[in-house]
């Protein structure tokens, strides 16, 4: 069953700008109200509804196209489907540039999460009708969302305009922080925000920000920061000692089956996920700021799927979702990623491998050309993907289709399965219920291992990354799953970080860590290989925050553009 709903402030009026106020499950009870003044903040309600209005900007990011395009588009484990548009994310050429939309409506929504959370800090002292650990603890969630967004920020675009208190009104002086500039406010925010944040494994109100979540995430900034132009040579300690915090004090634990961590509804909130944002079925609360643009929930569903609804026996239904065909994965996520599909069970409980006829009859064999016909009966299996190549004996002795890898074409190829969401109301119902799970104990131990893995530590690191692996195992391969500390390098990293994480909206800031975003890419993905440089490692600053700056003495622009776009 879906977790209980929750409603929102539809409009909250903060500074100069307009928010949508969603947050979290079981926290946000509130009726819908527009045009509310400045002054309602400084209420004790117009405060907490504040609080959570600093939530919806991750609604922008997590579980969305937007967000999706711009962290698993022109990797090395996914490339280009046949639908869509925002190709210049796969390809590295022209397309992508200061004009489009998508970097323009991230950098300005997550700016207004910022203001938000710069408005809770800024005027909480003042709050009466409050206790002080209730204020306390809105102001660290605050500071956790502030360091979230930047975090993102930073890593996507480098040293930006670094604001730490409220904006009030319309402003054309910005300027552009170093990148030392933005971890060093990143990290401060999050261990000031320790002391005060819900130490429970999670929030009575599900869906804020708690100790275990900031600490996983200084863990995540620590890892990034190591390989960045702000590095310290503690870095991995830090990122180490996090991470351990996470595993040792909380009683976090992986789910024993890797299946059930997307299983919906009960795999949403479990011992293996530290921090969530919220979706539900009302569509109300799925729309975030950019509700004009954004009404879709956790839209993941739609992205991955191949075009399975005009083959043979099948016409679209919800439990196949709507195949919106963005992205395909590569030769390399399928054939090399996940070669052992003997022991690790992530191969099959990634990927559907099996489509069962909801449209009986006999029709022409489309992609496998073993067979002219087929007839199905409602429930047969209408199309099976083995994953390997078959003879065409092999083929031609099965009553359906079988799509083998040399037949993959850019609409027709293995679907990720993680985010398939059976329970909207209709076929064409796009708008996903799916909470995103931003951060789960999986990644936790990947840091670690990472991180172990830069001190020399080895055994420390082989010992965290088997740890996820023989969760991975098929029961009683469990053993053949455990790797020795002669295996344990990164190239394991890489390799395991994409089995985990495959589709979560993690490779591209994973690559861009690890510095090898150009070379992967190259080796990897047609697609982006022609054109990727090495000033792909940052995006291209918006041109309406490079227009609306105001310009230096000299007639140049005030907001420097970053180089080569």
């Amino acid at each position: 069953m879906k977790l209980p709903s929750y409603n929102a402030l539809r409009v909250l009026a903060l500074t100069a700008l307009l928010f949508s106020g969603q947050g979290c499950k079981n926290v946000l009870d509130e009726q819908v109200i527009s045009s509310i003044g400045n002054d309602y903040m400084n209420t004790p309600k117009g405060f907490e509804d504040a609080t959570r209005a600093a939530y919806s900007s991750l609604r922008t990011f997590y579980g969305t196209q937007r967000g999706l395009t711009l962290t698993e588009f022109g990797t090395d484990i996914y490339k280009t489907g046949a639908d869509g548009g925002y190709k210049g994310f796969h390809y590295y050429d022209t397309q992508m540039n200061s004009f489009v939309d998508y970097l323009q409506q991230t950098w300005e929504e997550l700016y207004k999460g910022v203001n938000t959370c710069n408005a809770v800090i800024g005027r909480a002292a003042n709050i009466s009708g409050l206790s002080d650990a209730t204020k306390k603890l809105r102001v660290a969630e605050a500071k956790f969302l502030r360091a979230h967004y930047y975090f993102i920020m930073t890593q996507q675009w480098g040293g930006i305009d670094l604001r730490l208190t409220e904006t009030l009104g319309p402003t054309k002086v910005t300027s552009r922080a170093t990148e030392a500039d933005m971890y060093k406010a990143i990290i401060a925010d999050l261990e000031a925000a320790l002391p005060d944040l819900d130490p429970k494994i999670r929030s009575s109100d599900y869906g804020r920000a708690t100790k275990a979540a900031a600490e996983h995430l200084l863990a995540r900034v620590y890892l990034t920061k190591a390989t960045s132009s702000a590095k310290a040579s503690d870095d991995y300690a830090k990122a180490a000692t996090y991470a351990q915090n996470v595993i040792n004090n909380y009683g976090f634990k992986l789910v024993s089956d890797f299946a059930n961590v997307f299983a919906q509804g009960a795999g949403e909130i479990s011992d293996e996920v530290i921090f969530a944002v919220q979706y539900t079925s009302d569509p109300l609360t799925n729309i975030n700021s950019l509700n004009s643009v954004n009404g879709n929930g956790n839209e993941l569903h739609l992205l991955f799927g191949m075009q399975y609804d005009v083959q043979a026996g099948m016409v679209r239904d919800t439990e196949n979702d709507r195949p919106f065909k963005r992205l395909m994965p590569t030769t390399y996520l399928l054939e090399t990623v996940f070669k052992d599909r003997t022991n690790d069970s992530r191969y099959k409980k990634t990927f559907k491998d099996t489509w069962y006829s909801n449209n009986p009859g006999t029709f022409n064999t489309a992609f496998d050309n073993s067979k002219k016909t087929v007839t199905f009966k409602t429930g047969d299996t209408a199309i099976y993907i083995p994953g390997v190549e078959w003879t065409l004996a092999q083929r031609a002795a099965k009553p359906y289709q079988v799509l083998v890898p040399s037949a993959y074409t850019q609409a027709l190829f293995p679907t990720l399965r993680k985010f398939l969401d059976p329970l909207r109301p209709d076929k064409t119902y796009e708008q996903g219920s799916r909470d995103y799970l931003a951060f789960r104990l999986a990644e936790t131990y990947l840091i670690l291992a990472e991180a172990q893995l830069k001190l020399g530590k080895t055994s420390d690191a082989t010992n965290a990354i088997n740890v996820v692996r023989r969760r991975a195992a098929y029961s009683g391969k469990e053993a053949a799953m455990t790797i020795t500390d002669a295996q344990m390098d990164m190239n394991m990293i890489y390799e395991e970080r994409a089995r985990e994480f495959a589709g979560e909206q993690m490779r591209w800031f994973d690559l861009k860590r690890w510095g090898n975003l150009v070379e992967r890419v190259k080796l990897y993905n047609p697609d982006g290989a022609p054109n990727i440089q090495s000033y792909h490692n940052l995006r291209p600053i918006p041109q309406t925050q490079i227009d609306r700056t105001e310009k230096n003495a000299d007639g140049s622009a005030g907001f420097a553009q970053n180089p080569g776009f």
